[in-house]
């Protein structure tokens, strides 16, 4: 009698994963996988709100998390979104730089008007980063303290422009928005 070599390596079926993410608004059902067409497991919200949506307002610039550009909003709050895993924001809410324009009239946010009214912007790079952090902080504080909102935007870098005229141009905002 011969012994068989029994091939005990099976191909495990492929188990689709899908994820949801609301991204201004819109719904977006999401493929994971490996594939070119799907989101990677490693992919950044930051690279998935670039390259597969193509919402391009999010900035990457140090990529490890130190510079704020790449702030976003989930479900309200301030996120560093090339830190965070797309895979980690099913079901989540998230708000770009391009979501704070009102869909309907196209008026922009008083927050991005205070920031042209007061020049608080110069290569621009920086400046969606710095204006999600800002506006999760009125969310949570519609009146805050000059030194609140500089507290808020410790953690956005900047080297273009001096802060005081962005910490003037929220200060602004803020009285707009209550």
């Amino acid at each position: 009698m011969t012994a068989k070599t029994v091939n005990k390596t099976r191909e495990k079926p492929s188990v689709e994963r899908r994820l949801t993410l609301t991204v201004n608004g819109k719904v977006f059902e999401l493929e994971v996988g490996k594939e070119s067409h799907q989101v990677g497991p490693a992919h950044t919200l930051a690279h998935t709100l670039r390259e597969t949506l193509g919402l391009t307002g999010t900035k990457i610039s140090c990529d490890h998390g130190a510079c704020g550009c790449c702030t976003v909003l989930m479900d309200g709050k301030a996120v560093l979104s090339c830190m965070t895993l797309t895979v980690e924001c099913d079901g989540r809410q998230i708000t770009t730089i391009e979501g704070l324009t009102d869909p309907k009239t196209g008026k922009m946010d008083p927050l991005q008007q205070a920031f042209i009214d007061y020049a608080a912007l110069q290569c621009g790079f920086c400046t969606p980063g710095i204006i999600m952090s800002a506006k999760a902080l009125l969310h949570e504080n519609s009146s805050p303290t000059e030194e609140e909102v500089k507290e808020s935007l410790s953690g956005n870098f900047c080297r273009c422009i001096s802060h005081y005229q962005v910490v003037k141009a929220v200060m602004a905002a803020s009285k707009e928005v209550r």
